[in-house]
């Protein structure tokens, strides 16, 4: 499994990324399994956060035996220092560790938001009280939208940013250059999810994948493209969506034909998201 450096940090990272939801909703013992072959495979970073259902205690017990080997992300929703600093202790219980290696405000979507991390007695109070006393070693944050993410990057020297980088909302609507130019100007750890979603779901249409909220690229060629789409930027790395499926077929992609993408590739993938109606930019974004 590749492995690339992480931004300022120095910390080396597996190419996929292990997403915590993958967990959400198996038992402990199946949990469990899939953790051990996702560190077989070479996975070093996971990735989870409260609002993945039961996912927080589930990776605990999971992850306990590789603790020291793993670089783990958690996130929180919480924009107050009193909430944030709470979740903070709920999900380092929950994970069954004395501390995160990154943690991150969670899908960061309006300007608001941002004005709420930044104030007094705001989130961000939380998180360098955290990162004083141990608990959390690098900051970072998840943004749904360019707008709430450029401005994130204006008020804090951030560790990482995770951030929708996707084909079809790359090479169709442009979504994600402006964040991802800025990014690398900061020499920011540019972290990816999204890299499997297609397009958004239909009014009524019917869910093929239950854990997942839009339609992802679920045609094992396709998804070839789209993840060395994603990885064939300068990105750290991308997490996996929200089945194991599909955590197995990133594995498979990067041992067998690596991260680069061919010109004419690029191409189909152009002529495709031009049909396409893609999950991002959403429309308040």
């Amino acid at each position: 499994m590749e492995k690339r450096v992480l931004g300022k940090t120095g910390e080396k990272l597996s190419v996929v990324g292990f997403g915590g939801i993958v967990v959400m909703n198996e038992s402990v013992e199946s949990a469990k399994k899939i953790v051990a072959r996702a560190i077989e495979r070479g996975i070093n970073y996971f990735d989870v956060a409260p609002s993945y259902g039961d996912a927080e205690e589930k990776l605990g017990p999971a992850l306990k035996p590789y603790r020291d080997q793993v670089f783990l992300a958690c996130k929180t929703m919480e924009r107050t220092k009193e909430g944030a600093w709470k979740e903070l202790n709920e999900s380092l219980k929950r994970l069954q560790t004395d501390h995160f290696d990154l943690y991150q405000f969670h899908a960061v979507t309006t300007l608001d938001e941002v004005e709420a991390i930044f104030s007094p007695n705001g989130a961000i109070e939380a998180f360098l009280k955290a990162k004083e006393e141990g608990l959390i070693r690098y900051i970072g944050f998840s943004a749904h939208s360019e707008e709430a993410a450029l401005s994130m990057l204006e008020r804090f020297d951030f560790d990482t940013v995770l951030f929708p980088l996707n084909w079809a909302s790359w090479l169709g609507k442009g979504f994600g250059k402006r964040l991802y130019s800025k990014a690398r100007e900061k020499n920011m750890g540019i972290l990816a999810i999204k890299a499997l979603a297609k397009r958004r779901l239909e009014e009524g249409e019917e869910k093929r994948w239950e854990k997942c909220w839009y339609h992802p690229v679920d045609d094992f060629e396709e998804a070839s493209m789209a993840l060395r789409f994603t990885l064939s930027l300068p990105v750290t790395a991308a997490v996996s969506p929200s089945h194991q499926e599909f955590l197995w077929w990133m594995c498979q992609i990067v041992e067998n034909q690596g991260t680069k993408i061919s010109e004419e590739e690029l191409q189909i993938l152009k002529e495709k998201a031009q049909k396409l109606t893609p999950v991002f930019p959403l429309d308040h974004s």
